[in-house]
């Protein structure tokens, strides 16, 4: 019978174990390699879109002033009689927001206190992926939604035009809500269960203590939710591409039909104008204006998010 050395069989587990260790540290590395390659792509890609939106962007104010763009209130870049001042986008933009957002903040905050606070956990279980799967549906069929039933549904009651802010700013609200309730059903939920337990030692009722002790202690939270969903609204283009029309005007009737700034900006990329026009260069123009106002929401949202995450981790 052979003997078995113990020494030689420890030191093959030994070994083992360091081929083992050098083979994962292998495949670690090659891991890492990927994800940074991935992340770095993602950064360059970035990078070159902002390079490129900018630079065409100072090809155009060459020819355009920074007064005509944002001092003139008439946009007809592509008619005889040119005027390039942006505030009627801007107009169409904040208007179909203004409407989407009344209609996203009441609706997903409801829907976040009623999950948080209300329902129960198989009820809660079923209705978030319910509300969520909202967000899922592509923005063109909400476009059509609007304007095939919801503008004829209004138009019984309402003097509005076939297209107009009212019928795309309803539907970009309830394509938003899923973002608004999402975000703030998460930030009511990390209320600490003590704050709740206080109020109601004090004797108050679940729904005082929802707006006077939860709700103002999940602020940070809320806030942060409705700046995404404003960045959202301001970034839709096919709803009010479909919905909303093409006019450029200052107003503040929803029953109008108006141009936002992704409108304009899918209008322009059709391919009428030649490229290195001027025409075309007021495509970059308006997206690297469209690109600062929601870099600045998403940073505000970012900046809120985290005093809230500091505060309640």
């Amino acid at each position: 019978m052979q003997n078995i050395n113990p020494q030689d069989d420890s030191f093959s587990r030994f070994s083992d174990s360091l081929e083992k260790n050098a083979s994962d540290d292998i495949l670690e590395k090659i891991i890492g390699l990927i994800l940074f390659a991935c992340a770095f792509v993602s950064v360059l890609t970035t990078f070159g879109i902002v390079v490129i939106i900018f630079q065409e962007t100072f090809g155009f104010f060459q020819e355009v002033s920074f007064a005509q763009f944002f001092l003139d209130t008439k946009w007809t870049p592509l008619f005889a009689d040119k005027h390039f001042g942006v505030w009627p986008l801007i107009n169409g933009t904040l208007l179909t927001t203004a409407i989407a957002m009344a209609v996203a903040i009441p609706l997903g905050l409801s829907s976040a206190i009623y999950l948080s606070e209300y329902a129960q956990p198989k009820v809660a279980a079923i209705l978030r992926p319910a509300v969520e799967l909202l967000a899922g549906i592509p923005t063109v069929v909400y476009g059509y939604f609007a304007l095939l039933f919801i503008t004829p549904l209004l138009r019984n009651v309402l003097p509005l035009e076939l297209f107009n802010a009212l019928s795309a700013g309803l539907m970009m609200g309830v394509m938003i809500t899923p973002t608004v309730g999402s975000i703030s059903l998460d930030a009511i939920k990390a209320v600490p269960r003590s704050l709740r337990e206080g109020a109601y030692a004090l004797g108050i009722t679940k729904l005082e203590a929802i707006f006077k002790v939860v709700l103002p202690a999940a602020l940070s939270g809320i806030i942060a939710s409705i700046i995404l969903g404003i960045s959202r609204a301001v970034g839709e283009t096919m709803t009010v591409v479909i919905a909303a029309g093409q006019q450029p005007r200052i107003t503040i009737n929803f029953a109008e039909s108006v141009e936002t700034m992704t409108a304009y900006m899918a209008q322009i990329s059709g391919g009428d104008s030649p490229r290195g026009s001027l025409n075309f260069k007021t495509l970059y123009a308006v997206g690297a204006l469209l690109f600062l106002i929601t870099l600045a929401l998403n940073i505000i949202s970012y900046w809120v998010a985290n005093r809230f995450k500091e505060k309640y981790d």
